[in-house]
């Protein structure tokens, strides 16, 4: 029997680099582009004389760059042997299944820990797929003529061929594969550990209503698939990042605190002689103290991603500079720190500030966001003709300008530490899009560079924005925010008809 998962991507929309020290926060919008992870046993049957064998068989296969890997796992010390002639390796993928399988020797009993073993004698059959919403496809979409606007990304097939990037370390931070800067590695993780220990029997993730939701993930299942993901996410990219991509993806969209990186220091050394099951029950009991709260966009507004057609930047490559930018000028990094830190605290408030009149005021709300849908920011406060709308609209101001004080902040940042983190070109189309109809914020996601740019939009305005977007030679995707995280799905999402466009949550 499969077991099919998912996990979303992200939008870090405040919180870029601050996020990375504690307890600065960030706000960070989970989407519709999912992640998929099918796992099923390799062998129908397990032979007779197979409960001799120390070893057990793994298959890999991502679809979408034409990849399949063959492993030999230690049924003991869980390590992982290639046997496949193809070089390409997925650590994700690959410290996902190990860890996931450790947790389950560390919780089991021993009648639990015999079930375990006759199912991995069966071997594990993984497979990855990502929504084409992760991916640039623009190659594809202008080869076929096709004018750049969402219905041509619609038109493609789920999860289509990925396209790679010409250079992989030209003066843009490209990464190999050309993306849009959602957070695949965090999802895919996610939803291989999600997966795997629904499999394994660790975990119980079931199907949710929406009001089941937000309850369902106060479980000790969601912490426990929320601390193997973020292990293997750290250890696999050698570093231990802020998590929010993969907190987002267990949890949904949230204000996000990072945790403490000591609380990963064992799982990072390891102890000499302790096996991997030791190591991640450690793990696992060890203090997680980030910090994570509701959060969704106030009524009426939307989450737009445009792809300026850059293959995207590398954001490990990205952070490593300003690191080295804060070690050597310590002074000029704290103030820009302490001030980028006012504005995305402020941007919060607004936004929060938003809900609340929205739930106190709605006809007046409602009308003040349809009349700004339809005018440029600066015809706005025309409509300023009693308090409540005066409120609403000084708001309204009130996010916009801390979303360009974030913007001037996260500049003079980049140019400090001699990356690109709000390049011209972006700075250009950001400008344009903040001064389109209807547009309440735009900027750059997480790390910035040259990944897609969101605009939060209001009203009905976003149809307009895409079709600008389009005149400017920028593909609008057909991602939107979804507040929700980790889903079982009924089957694999290749055999029913889905697009991006529709989100596949069971809820």
């Amino acid at each position: 029997m499969a077991v099919v998962a998912s996990a979303p991507g992200k939008v870090l929309i405040t919180g870029g680099y601050l996020i990375l020290e504690r307890p600065n926060a960030g706000i960070v919008l989970s989407t519709n582009a999912r992640f998929y992870a099918i796992v099923k046993p390799l062998y129908e049957e397990v032979k007779p004389e197979s409960w001799a064998w120390a070893w057990t068989d793994v298959k890999l296969t991502s679809p979408q760059l034409s990849r399949e890997s063959t492993y030999k796992m230690s049924l003991k010390h869980l390590m992982l042997q290639s046997v496949s002639s193809s070089e390409s390796r997925n650590p994700f993928v690959e410290h996902g299944l190990q860890y996931a399988v450790a947790a389950a020797h560390a919780m089991f009993d021993k009648n639990k820990k015999e079930i375990l073993h006759k199912l991995l004698l069966q071997g594990l059959d993984i497979t990855i797929l990502g929504c084409n919403d992760f991916y640039s496809y623009r190659n594809q979409i202008e080869a076929r003529g096709l004018p750049l606007v969402p219905e041509s990304l619609a038109s493609l097939p789920p999860f289509a061929s990925i396209t790679f990037n010409d250079e992989s370390n030209g003066e843009n931070c490209k990464p190999e594969i050309a993306k849009t800067g959602l957070g695949s590695s965090a999802a895919m993780t996610t939803a291989v550990v999600a997966a795997l220990l629904h499999y394994l029997g660790v975990v119980n993730i079931s199907y949710l209503s929406k009001d089941q939701w937000r309850e369902k993930t106060e479980s000790m299942d969601f912490h426990i698939v929320h601390i193997i993901a973020q292990t293997a996410h750290c250890i696999a990219q050698g570093k231990v990042g802020s998590g929010f991509d993969v907190s987002s993806a267990v949890y949904g969209s949230q204000r996000y605190v990072r945790f403490s990186p000591e609380v990963l220091s064992f799982a990072q050394v390891g102890v000499k002689g302790l096996l991997l099951q030791d190591v991640i029950g450690d793990t696992l009991k060890g203090k997680w103290d980030h910090e994570r709260t509701k959060f969704c966009l106030p009524p009426l507004m939307t989450l737009l991603l445009g792809e300026p057609g850059s293959g995207g930047s590398s954001t490990p490559s990205m952070v490593g500079a300003v690191k080295s930018w804060q070690k050597s000028d310590p002074q000029k990094s704290q103030e820009t720190w302490r001030h980028l830190s006012e504005a995305n605290s402020d941007l919060e408030t607004q936004l929060h500030m938003l809900s609340r009149l929205a739930d106190k005021h709605w006809d007046v709300y409602k009308c003040v966001i349809e009349y700004c849908s339809v005018h440029k920011s600066n015809e706005w406060m025309q409509h300023a003709t009693e308090p409540n709308k005066e409120a609403i609209l000084r708001t309204l101001f009130g996010a916009r300008d801390a979303m360009l004080r974030i913007r001037h902040h996260m500049r003079q940042m980049g140019e400090s530490a001699g990356v690109p983190i709000e390049p011209e070109s972006q700075t250009h189309l950001l400008d344009t899009t903040m001064d389109m109809e209807g547009v309440l914020l735009a900027g750059v996601p997480g790390a910035g560079g040259f990944d897609a740019i969101f605009a939060i939009t209001l009203g009905d305005s976003d149809n307009n924005v895409t079709k600008t977007w389009s005149g400017l030679n920028v593909l609008a995707l057909l991602v939107r925010e979804d507040p929700h995280g980790i889903s079982l799905e009924s089957g694999d999402p290749r055999t029913r008809e889905i697009t991006s466009a529709v989100s596949s949550l069971h809820v």
